[in-house]
């Protein structure tokens, strides 16, 4: 028997059993893939917002400029990729310059720390490759950048070393209420919790239907990126917004922590598990941009992708307890990753307020480290290989990984299964020729690692298999 079972591992999910980790409960998390952050949480801006766009009063604002604050503790914690480098939101007239006006209106009611209104002449003094037709800016300092999988895996990760039990691969097929709390079938068999968290983000309208009167839809909207070299990391220094719309944020463009120049998105409508790019929505997203920045070169580009926004009709969270010792975390769409940690404490008061004990634990880990071998120092280096010979062998040279790097990946406590995963720990294929070298290298690795077959290991989400397989006597062979 459980106490909570969180539904989904993106980032509310883990964030959710982050904090819960800090008591002394018996927590589970069922995520239908074989990974966490594969859904909306992998594929997203990457931006941690300062809080000047949603509406005063707000779950969305209050959770927003919270988690923010949160974010960069846990972060620095956690040893995953940050950078505050503050955003810029563009007028390109005086309608729009009125905007500007009320998102400062807003972020001053919100609490946002530092927000300033600019000329067009002192937003081009920060970032000089800014159109010429820029009339003025909002400068908000407090936003920064993250690396969005790497947070969610962090947070994860802490979680199951403070005692939180990951099930991978486990899709919840129904719910019904049980003496003690609530019988949660799955395609794995049937677990026991007293209470259940829905954090199924793009499902949660599904997830809750089973266990509830129908009460909201997810509005599926799709997000189209691109991600262009490291040649074009240096073209802005902040993240760059065009005013907001009744569609979302707009078109950014905005650096990575990565030192990449990431682009996007568009969005539109879409079915919730639709990450398909298009013509259409790329040449849009390209135009767009360019209206910001126009000298961004896209030629430079070495990835497109998608990403699906859990979108609602409530305009806000909603996070609720649906049916007793049932609650949502549903409609997390922009900014979700920017209030994740705030989100989670929220759940963990819900929870308190249901009847749950919140007994603080004696000892509880809040830390963790990566070892990353291209940003040590030649006598680190030499001292890191001297001990272990693997991390003098690069297996990623775009990226300089090396397998030292990819090995401790597969010792952590949610160790990798696809050559995406290993992508999404260590870098390995994220540079300019997209896993062209080092991919067949990575097979290698976890093929002899996982004591499988080479034709067993899978891009990303179980069966995306990258090799021909014929199956000879149950084993599969290349």
């Amino acid at each position: 028997m459980y106490d909570v079972l969180i539904i989904g591992c993106g980032i509310t999910g883990a964030a959710t059993a982050f904090q819960l980790s800090k008591y002394k409960l018996k927590v589970g998390i069922l995520e239908r893939e074989n990974d966490v952050s594969l859904g909306t949480t992998k594929a997203n801006s990457a931006i941690l917002h300062a809080g000047y766009d949603p509406e005063p009063g707000t779950l969305m604002a209050k959770l927003n400029v919270r988690g923010v604050e949160l974010a960069r503790e846990l972060c620095a914690k956690l040893d995953v990729p940050y950078r505050p480098c503050g955003s810029l939101v563009l007028a390109f007239s005086e309608e729009e310059r009125s905007t500007l006006e009320e998102l400062y209106r807003r972020g001053k009611e919100n609490g946002v720390p530092d927000l300033a209104l600019l000329t067009g002449d002192e937003a081009r003094a920060l970032e000089p490759n800014l159109s010429g037709e820029v009339v003025a800016a909002l400068h908000a300092p407090s936003a920064a950048i993250c690396s969005p999988w790497e947070y969610c895996l962090a947070l994860a990760e802490t979680a199951v070393k403070n005692g939180v039990e990951l099930h991978l691969n486990t899709a919840v097929t129904g719910l019904e209420p049980a003496e003690e709390g609530w019988t949660v079938h799955t395609n794995r068999g049937e677990f026991q919790a007293r209470f259940v968290v829905n954090a199924a983000g793009v499902d949660a309208a599904a997830v809750h239907d089973m266990a509830a009167t129908h009460a909201f839809d997810i509005k599926p909207s799709r997000g189209q990126y691109y991600l262009l070299d490291k040649s074009e990391g240096d073209r802005v220094g902040r993240v760059i917004f065009q005013c907001p719309s009744k569609v979302g944020k707009g078109v950014l463009v905005a650096p990575t922590v990565h030192g990449n120049l990431i682009v996007g998105p568009d969005a539109a409508p879409s079915q919730p598990h639709d990450t398909a790019t298009t013509g259409d929505g790329l040449r849009f997203v390209r135009q767009t941009a360019q209206k910001s920045v126009p000298s961004v070169n896209f030629r430079e580009s070495i990835r497109n992708f998608a990403g699906v926004r859990a979108s609602t009709a409530a305009g806000d969270f909603i996070l609720q307890e649906s049916a007793p010792g049932f609650f949502d975390l549903a409609g997390i769409c922009s900014p979700g990753l920017s209030a994740a940690p705030a989100i989670g404490e929220y759940a963990a008061e819900l929870l308190e307020q249901a009847g749950l004990a919140l007994d603080e634990k004696d000892a509880f880990i809040c830390e963790r480290h990566r070892t990353r071998f291209k940003e040590l120092g030649v006598e680190e280096r030499a001292a890191l290989v001297e001990r272990e010979p693997a991390y003098g062998r690069v297996i990623c040279r775009c990226e300089t990984v090396t397998e030292g790097e990819i090995l401790e990946a597969l010792h952590s406590p949610i160790p990798p299964v696809s050559v995406d995963g290993v992508k999404r720990r260590v870098n390995a294929g994220m540079g300019r020729c997209q896993g062209g070298f080092c991919g067949p290298r990575v097979v290698d690795i976890l093929a002899r690692e996982l004591h499988k077959s080479p034709g067993d290991i899978v891009q990303d989400q179980a069966g995306s298999w990258l090799l021909d397989r014929q199956t000879k006597g149950g084993k599969a062979d290349v």
